[in-house]
C-alpha cells in the first residue's frame, strides 16, 4: 500500500543510515529507509539528508542508488551539531511537510508534523553504563524531541511504558511499531571460524551495560565446573568502561579461550552467529534487542535476560536469566549444551519467533502512522 497525499514534501533523515559500520539504531535507520522506498507516493516528492562523504547503498551496481525517481539525496555540509545546527537551517529556508527521524533527535526548527524514533532509554535505568555528559546530552535531547514530535514511535511496549512513566508522555501520542530482522551473509561455511569452535557468542558494544563481566563470570563458572572446551567470542567495539572488562579478560585464568573481535562486518556476521552453539545477550536493559533475532533466523539458540524488553521479543523462544545472577546465565548455557531435546525446541520456537518480526511490516505501519 502506498501512503502520502499528493504533492506532499517528504524529509528523511537518513544521517545515521549509511554508515560503513552500522549497529543496532543504524541498521534500523538502514532498513526503515530501504523499505520505505515502495511505500511513499510517487506524486510526493521525498528528500533523503545526509551529511557530507555519506553515500546512499543498497548493495546495487556503481552509480546505482536504488532511489525513487521521486526521491532526491541533499547532503548538508555540517562537520558538527548536524542535527540541530544544519537539519534546522534546512527546515528553515526549504522546509517540509513531514519530517522523519529514525534515530532519537528531532532539529530545533521542524516542521508541526515531525515524527521521532525512540529506540530506548536505558540511559535513564543502567546510569552507571553511561558518561554523565552522555547522560545529560540523550536525557534533554530525546525529552525535547518527544515534546516537539506529532507522533513518537517507540520500539516496544516497554520502551512506551517507560517514556510514559518516565517523561511523563500521553500515552496516546506513542505508536508502538516493533522492528524487523534481517541478516547478510556470504557464503554459508567458509571454515574461517572453525579455530574457536565450539563457542559462545556475543555481539555488541563492550561495555558496561551489555553485562559482558557478567557473562565472564559466566563463563568461567561452565569452566570450572563442567570442564566444557568451549571458547567465548566478545565481538564489538569497545563501549564506556571497557578497560575493565579487558582488565578482568587479562587476569583471567581462562583467558585463551576469550577470543575479542572487534567490529565485525556484514559479510562476516551471518557466518560468526550460524557457527555459534550458543547465543548469548544477558544485557542489563534493552530498548527492543535485535541480536536475538539475528541469532535465530540462523537457527542459533539465545540466552537472554528475564527484564526490559526481551521477554517481549523473545517469549517462550529464548532460554532465560537475571542478568546480575552469573550462575543463572551459566545454568540457562548448560542446559542448552548438554540437552538437545531443550536445544533443539528452543531453535523451532525461533524459527517462529522470528517470523513476527519484518522490515517490510515495520516500514508499511510507519509510513501509515507518518504519512495519513
Amino acid at each position: 500500500m502506498l501512503y502520502a497525499s499528493c504533492f506532499m514534501r517528504v524529509g528523511i533523515d537518513g544521517s545515521r543510515a549509511f554508515l560503513k559500520q552500522r549497529t543496532g539504531i543504524e541498521e534500523y535507520s538502514y532498513q526503515v529507509i530501504k523499505h520505505l522506498r515502495g511505500k511513499i507516493k510517487k506524486t510526493s516528492r521525498v528528500v533523503l539528508y545526509l551529511r557530507r562523504g555519506q553515500v546512499v547503498d543498497f548493495g546495487l551496481s556503481a552509480g546505482e542508488t536504488g532511489l525513487p525517481k521521486n526521491w532526491r539525496i541533499k547532503v548538508l555540509r555540517w562537520p558538527r551539531f548536524w542535527t540541530q545546527f544544519g537539519l534546522s537551517l534546512e527546515m528553515l529556508f526549504h522546509p517540509v511537510d513531514v519530517l522523519f527521524i529514525p534515530a532519537h533527535i528531532a532539529p530545533l526548527i521542524h516542521p508541526e508534523k515531525t515524527f521521532v524514533v525512540v529506540h530506548g532509554v536505558e540511559y535513564e535505568i543502567i546510569k552507571e553504563a553511561y558518561s554523565f555528559l552522555g547522560r545529560f546530552y540523550m536525557r534533554h535531547s530525546i525529552k525535547l524531541s518527544c515534546r516537539w514530535a506529532k507522533k513518537i514511535i517507540a520500539v516496544s511496549k516497554n520502551t512506551k511504558k517507560d517514556l510514559v512513566e518516565l517523561y511523563k508522555i500521553p500515552e496516546n501520542k506513542i505508536e508502538v511499531i516493533y522492528e524487523g530482522v534481517s541478516i547478510e551473509e556470504g557464503p554459508k561455511y567458509t571454515g574461517q571460524y572453525d579455530k574457536y569452535k565450539p563457542y559462545f557468542l556475543f555481539i555488541g558494544w563492550l561495555g558496561v551495560r551489555k553485562n559482558v563481566l557478567g557473562m565472564i563470570s559466566a563463563f568461567e563458572i561452565l569452566k570450572e565446573r563442567y570442564n566444557i572446551p568451549h571458547k567465548l567470542i566478545l565481538a564489538g567495539q569497545a563501549g564506556f568502561k571497557y578497560q575493565e572488562i579487558r582488565e578482568r579478560i587479562d587476569k583471567n585464568v581462562y583467558k585463551e579461550d576469550i577470543v575479542e573481535l572487534s567490529f565485525v562486518d556484514k559479510e562476516h556476521k551471518g557466518n560468526l552467529i550460524r557457527n555459534a552453539e550458543v547465543f548469548l545477550f544477558p544485557t542489563f536493559y534493552e530498548g527492543f534487542g535485535l541480536p536475538i533475532l539475528e541469532a535465530q533466523i540462523l537457527g542459533v539458540p539465545v540466552v537472554t535476560s528475564n527484564i526490559s524488553s526481551l521477554p517481549e521479543v523473545g517469549g517462550d523462544s529464548v532460554a532465560y536469566a537475571t542478568p546480575t545472577e552469573p550462575i543463572g546465565i551459566a545454568d540457562s548455557i548448560y542446559k542448552l549444551i548438554s540437552d538437545d531435546n531443550f536445544k533443539n525446541a528452543i531453535i523451532e520456537k525461533g524459527y517462529e519467533n522470528v517470523k513476527k518480526f519484518s522490515w517490510d511490516k515495520c516500514s508499511r505501519e510507519i509510513a501509515k502512522v507518518i504519512l495519513n
